[in-house]
C-alpha cells in the first residue's frame, strides 16, 4: 500500500530481504530506502537512522517445549536462542550475563535450532513468536511479554528529511481511513483475537 500511494504502483517497489543484524546498514549504504522488518525502535537506533511514525507495539516473549520456561530462573543453567542484533539480543546481554546465548543470524535457523533442542528456550518479539507457536503447537509461549513495551516503525536513512516526512504523513493515513485496523483484522486477528487489536496496533 505504502508503495502504491508513493510511487504510483506497487509493482514498482523491490523487497529486499534483510537480517536482523544487517538492517542499519542496509539503511547506510543506501541498499534499501526504507525498512519495514519488524523494526523495534530504540534509542540507540535512532542515533543512526531516522524512525517514522511507529505503528504497532511489542514487547519481548520466550517460547518452549510444552511452555516449560515460565520465567527467567527457568533458564539458568540452559541454553536460550536468539537472533543476532534484535532487542532481545540486547536484552538478555546487557541484564542477564548470566544466561548463555545461542546467536543465529537467520529467523530460520534459531527457530530450528529450537527444534532440534539445541537450547531450552527462543526469545524474540512476542508477536512473532505467539505466531510461531500457533503453527507449531507442541511449543507454547511460557513468557508473553518481557522486558519494556516498545514500538515497531519504519526508518530512513539518517537526514532523508522528505521521505520521512512522507511516510510520517502516510502512516496517520492508513490509520485514520482504517486500512490498519482491516490489515490487522486479516492478518494478525487469526492469530491474537480482534480483542487484541488495541494492545498491538497504535492506531487512534
Amino acid at each position: 500500500q505504502i508503495a502504491k500511494d508513493l510511487l504510483g504502483d506497487e509493482s514498482k517497489v523491490k523487497f529486499e530481504l534483510v537480517e536482523a543484524a544487517s538492517r542499519v546498514e542496509f539503511l547506510k549504504s543506501g541498499k534499501v530506502d526504507v525498512i519495514m522488518a519488524n523494526f523495534t525502535q530504540t534509542k540507540e537506533r535512532a542515533e543512526v537512522v531516522d524512525f517514522a511514525t511507529p505503528y504497532m507495539k511489542v514487547a519481548l516473549g520466550v517460547v518452549s517445549k510444552n511452555g516449560e520456561i515460565q520465567s527467567i530462573d527457568d533458564l539458568k543453567g540452559k541454553k536460550l536462542i536468539l537472533n543476532k542484533g534484535t532487542t532481545a539480543d540486547f536484552y538478555f546481554t546487557k541484564n542477564h550475563p548470566e544466561i548463555e546465548l545461542l546467536k543465529y543470524d537467520q529467523n530460520t535457523e534459531a527457530f530450528l535450532a529450537l527444534k532440534d533442542g539445541r537450547g531450552a528456550a527462543l526469545a524474540h518479539d512476542n508477536l512473532l513468536v505467539f505466531a510461531w507457536a500457533k503453527e507449531n503447537p507442541e511449543f507454547k509461549v511460557g513468557i508473553g511479554k518481557l522486558g519494556e513495551e516498545d514500538v515497531i516503525a519504519p526508518a530512513v536513512k539518517k537526514g532523508d528529511k522528505e521521505l520521512l516526512e512522507w511516510l510520517n504523513s502516510e502512516i496517520k493515513t492508513l490509520n485514520e481511513n482504517g486500512f490498519m485496523k482491516e490489515a490487522y483484522n486479516q492478518t494478525l486477528a487469526p492469530i491474537y483475537g480482534e480483542n487484541q487489536m488495541e494492545s498491538v496496533l497504535l492506531a487512534k
